[in-house]
């Protein structure tokens, strides 16, 4: 499936900002510290390129990689 450069900007954000939300709520970690474990992470640097096709994911299914 082929999307354009603004899609896949958009639902990456879209993940990662759903990723951060998940850790806060359900580890209790600041907003900091959980931006920190997804910025911070090899899976983020795999979120950037569109070839893996990560982006299309789950944030639930994403943050397994990060546990």
């Amino acid at each position: 499936m082929m999307t354009t450069q603004a899609e896949f900007q958009y639902t990456r954000q879209r993940v990662m900002a759903q990723m951060i939300q998940i850790l806060i709520d359900e580890q209790h970690l600041s907003l900091e510290d959980a931006m920190d474990k997804v910025y911070k992470s090899e899976m983020f640097e795999k979120l950037l390129n569109p070839d893996t096709g990560l982006f299309f994911q789950s944030p639930r299914y994403l943050l397994s990689y990060l546990q």
